[in-house]
């Protein structure tokens, strides 16, 4: 097996298909194009506090209607059974992640699930280092696997052993030569490790 001890993965266009519409968070909301928690800082507390409504309801809603990607349970389980420790590491909330991991039966395969309720969000290394510390696995030994381009900068700037991009039939973007592996499918990460 490759020299990797967890796995850090993203949730929303990761394990599951994507259905968050940041366009229209963002329309509902009156914000321009650009990065939405980043934006939301710079709000004041009543604007912040009426931004996370929208999120929220928009988030719960996404969740309770979530779908996996082909293949994403087995494949979840296949390495949950190798002995690798599994964590989610999202920008989305606590509740969300909750209802996307009953809804589908993973919450026994996940030992961590760090939201933006924990601390700093992606891109910065911090809440990879976290999910580190929690599960007792160096970085080195620690693979981070997303959809975006914030999960490929947060695990490099953590040293993570290797980075995954999530690209499912999508065309690899611009930045995919960033991450280590790029994979259409979940169950490609078992050939890796597996090496």
């Amino acid at each position: 097996m490759a020299d990797v001890e967890a796995i850090i993965f993203d949730l929303d266009g990761t394990l599951t298909r994507p259905v968050l519409d940041f366009d229209a968070i963002r329309t509902e909301l009156g914000l321009p194009p650009g990065p939405l928690l980043e934006r939301m800082e710079t709000m004041s507390s009543e604007q912040r506090r009426r931004a996370e409504q929208v999120l929220h309801r928009h988030e719960a809603q996404a969740a309770r209607h979530s779908e996996l990607h082909d293949g994403a349970s087995p494949a979840l389980r296949a390495l949950h059974d190798r002995g690798l420790r599994l964590a989610i590491l999202t920008r989305n909330s606590r509740r969300s992640v909750q209802t996307v991991l009953d809804r589908h039966g993973l919450t026994g395969l996940f030992e961590v699930a760090y939201t933006r309720e924990d601390g700093p969000a992606k891109p910065s290394p911090q809440p990879v280092l976290e999910i580190c510390r929690r599960l007792g696995v160096g970085a080195g030994r620690t693979w981070v696997v997303g959809d975006y381009l914030f999960d490929i900068q947060a695990g490099r700037a953590a040293g993570a052993g290797a980075t995954a991009l999530m690209i499912g039939d999508k065309e690899p973007p611009e930045y995919a030569d960033q991450a280590d592996h790029v994979i259409r499918r979940l169950d490609q990460l078992l050939e890796l490790v597996d090496v």
